[in-house]
């Protein structure tokens, strides 16, 4: 079968990858396929009925060229020059219905020279949580990797314990990464660095192309793009959980669902991956760590900015320098809309701080004050209901009172301003209990629940008062602390 690949990353000099075929599995058996994200891809309704055997690596398409790429990384700031794609080989690229190209992965396709002491495989629960999450995120709005397909194997890894295992086929805008770049920039090779960044210039920002200088326009561009994907985070309350360098795509993408998690109780120190012993990759220290990122990346970047080292490091540091005021920019935009204002301005930063002390005072859910604040705005009876979360806090009657006064100098009516908080407030996140109950249960062989929750999450800001239960933040016995990276 032939699904209309084409390899614009496997036709760049063959240092980037390995050529490696996935290792065939045991018994594979297709458990979801993204009918929608199929479509937009281009690919046939027959691919459907081949799914189990293509996205297992069992029967390789006959026009893929399947690849492994090199890459480097800081992981928890500590530098390993060589990483690569340990478990995951690209079959290729699509272009689809948009014209635009998007590569398709499979993950846990087996061994590759990079998988060091690993066994090349991935486990059902965590390429389920992949897909749950990165389609949740998908329906958020927010820029993501995207999961086409999961295929159980009949086989079992070893984690912890004995667990089903499984291969997810990931498509993503590219899976070139900052350590993509640092792999090449680690080991001198500018011939490699300059062939990569010609590359990401073709595929993600051409006009950088006329630039003055390529290297530097690529960079600014770079660093608008995850300055607004972080503060789409924060937005919804999301921690990625291991912003390593390889897990930072150059395209903006979120990428690498691993211990990540939603927040529920508010505090800005949350951390739930079981490998973040320090909190470096909490929910307020992301900005933060992104930056650090784009610094290693602009690192890489210096011998094609100028020969002139100095003056290098000097053009690097002033681009920088501004994701802070451009991250800040867009999650005051963020937290102001969130909370009903259309116009807001640095002014209100003070209002919406006090807000998340408030919260952070009465272990008030995240996602659930904001939805119901919304809703006080659509109906002021309904003001008991966010009451209730800010039961341990006495902040909450002075900021409701400056909030009204601060809406009635905004120039919204109340169905717009209603309409605006519900486009930016979910009704529904994937809650840690949720989904770990969903994954338990199927790599159990009951894959009902975790069809329901999918099903939820695609529709985030709408009402669905049928399974309004799944709203709720855990009870205290169903809390989640701790999410595992799966590898």
């Amino acid at each position: 079968m032939r699904l209309g690949f084409e390899h614009s990353y496997a036709s760049l000099s063959p240092e980037l990858y390995q050529r490696v075929l996935p290792t065939p599995v045991k018994d594979p058996k297709l458990v979801i396929f993204n009918r929608t994200l199929a479509d937009e891809l281009g690919l046939k309704p027959d691919v459907e009925r081949e799914a189990a055997t293509l996205f297992s690596g069992n029967q390789v398409p006959e026009d893929s060229n399947p690849i492994a790429m090199a890459y480097a990384g800081h992981q928890f700031g500590s530098f390993v020059p060589q990483l690569g794609d340990g478990r995951a080989i690209l079959l290729g690229e699509l272009k689809g219905h948009t014209g635009v190209l998007r590569d398709v992965q499979l993950k846990g396709a087996g061994l590759t020279r990079f998988s060091r002491d690993g066994d090349g495989r991935a486990a059902l629960g965590p390429m389920l949580r992949e897909y749950l999450i990165s389609e949740a995120m998908h329906a958020l709005g927010i820029p993501t990797t995207r999961s086409l397909a999961v295929v159980a194997t009949g086989e079992q890894v070893f984690r912890a314990t004995s667990v089903p295992g499984a291969v997810l086929a990931r498509v993503a805008a590219s899976h070139v990464r900052v350590g993509t770049f640092q792999f090449f920039a680690a080991r001198g090779d500018l011939d490699a660095v300059h062939e990569l960044l010609d590359y990401v210039i073709a595929r993600h920002y051409p006009d950088a192309r006329d630039a003055a200088v390529p290297a530097l326009d690529v960079l600014k561009a770079v660093v608008l793009r995850q300055a607004a994907l972080i503060a789409d985070w924060i937005r919804v309350g999301f921690i990625h959980g291991v912003m390593n360098t390889d897990n930072m795509a150059i395209s903006g993408e979120t990428i690498d669902y691993g211990p990540c998690a939603f927040m529920d109780h508010y505090h800005p120190n949350t951390v739930f991956s079981s490998i973040d012993r320090v909190g470096r990759y909490s929910y307020a220290n992301q900005s933060a760590i992104a930056q650090w990122n784009l610094a290693r990346f602009a690192e890489t970047l210096l011998p094609l900015i100028d020969v002139d080292t100095d003056k290098a490091v000097g053009l690097a540091t002033e681009v920088l320098e501004s994701f802070t005021a451009e991250f800040n920019a867009r999650y005051l935009d963020q937290l102001c809309r969130k909370i009903g204002l259309i116009n807001g301005s640095e002014r209100d930063s003070d209002l919406v701080n006090r807000l998340f002390a408030a919260m952070q005072e009465a272990s008030a859910d995240f996602t659930l004050t904001f939805r119901r604040l919304a809703r006080v705005v659509e109906s002021p009876g309904s003001e008991s209901a966010l009451r209730e979360l800010f039961a341990r806090s006495s902040q909450i009657d002075g900021w409701l009172r400056d909030w009204r006064e601060r809406l009635a100098s905004d120039p919204q009516g109340v169905t717009e301003r209603v309409m605006s908080m519900r486009r930016v407030n979910p009704a529904f996140i994937p809650r840690n209990h949720r989904v770990e109950a969903a994954l338990t249960a199927a790599e159990h062989g009951d894959f009902d629940p975790f069809h329901q929750l999918h099903g939820i999450l695609q529709r985030p800001y709408d009402d669905q008062p049928d399974v309004a239960d799944y709203e709720q933040p855990p009870q205290p016995s169903e809390r989640v602390l701790r999410t595992f990276c799966g590898t």
